[in-house]
């Protein structure tokens, strides 16, 4: 699924944005589909919202797994209050945004690998000012309150050479315990379409243990 104002969805009012409504959302499509019971997997953004989801709703998640999820907590709020934030640029007449964003991103991006590029400044530009509001609304959540309410098998896939999320997962682990680590070397930023195979290995591997 696309995330409530991302990619194909409808474009409610920014401010509207929270991770407890994007998990709300979530939630409402395992209603839509009929699904009781899910494991949820999440990747950066979405692993916050895998959080949510978890703590929300422990009677409905049995598994979730946190791919390269920071620790939004009071030192991270605090980081990430009026930074610059990575895909946040000015719509220009020229056409120079996009190569800003190309650029902006391509330090955490494998080398040689342009697909991957474009598909990321193709989602940016449909998301819109979403591109770059994203990170604020992660930003703004409480993940350490909600952290305690998580009780289902938790897998932790750490991205190896992701600047952005690998040095959380010590922490993560150590508030969920019933959290473990899986370990993907090399892997950055686009970890699932960087390295689909490895990922989904170690997904499927967690996944038949629960």
């Amino acid at each position: 699924m696309d995330t409530l104002g991302f990619g194909d969805f409808s474009k409610p009012p920014v401010e509207e944005d929270s991770i407890e409504r994007w998990a709300e959302v979530a939630a409402s499509l395992l209603d839509a589909l009929g699904i009781e019971r899910a494991a949820v997997v999440g990747h950066h953004t979405g692993a916050v919202i895998a959080v949510e989801l978890a703590a929300a709703f422990p009677e409905r998640i049995e598994a979730a797994v946190l791919s390269s999820a920071p620790l939004v907590d009071a030192r991270y709020r605090a980081a990430h209050s009026g930074r610059a934030i990575v895909d946040e640029v000015e719509p220009r007449p020229d056409g120079s945004h996009l190569t800003e964003l190309w650029r902006l991103r391509q330090p955490f991006y494998p080398d040689g690998n342009i697909d991957l590029l474009e598909r990321f400044v193709v989602d940016a530009l449909q998301a819109g000012p979403r591109a770059a509001e994203g990170h604020r609304t992660v930003a703004r959540y409480e993940m350490e309150t909600r952290l305690p309410l998580v009780r289902c098998p938790v897998l932790l896939v750490a991205a190896t050479e992701d600047p952005h999320a690998y040095g959380f997962v010590g922490a993560l682990h150590a508030g969920l315990p019933t959290s473990r680590i899986a370990e993907i070397r090399g892997g950055m930023v686009p970890l699932p379409d960087q390295l689909p195979h490895e990922f989904a290995a170690v997904v499927v591997e967690f996944l038949s243990t629960i």
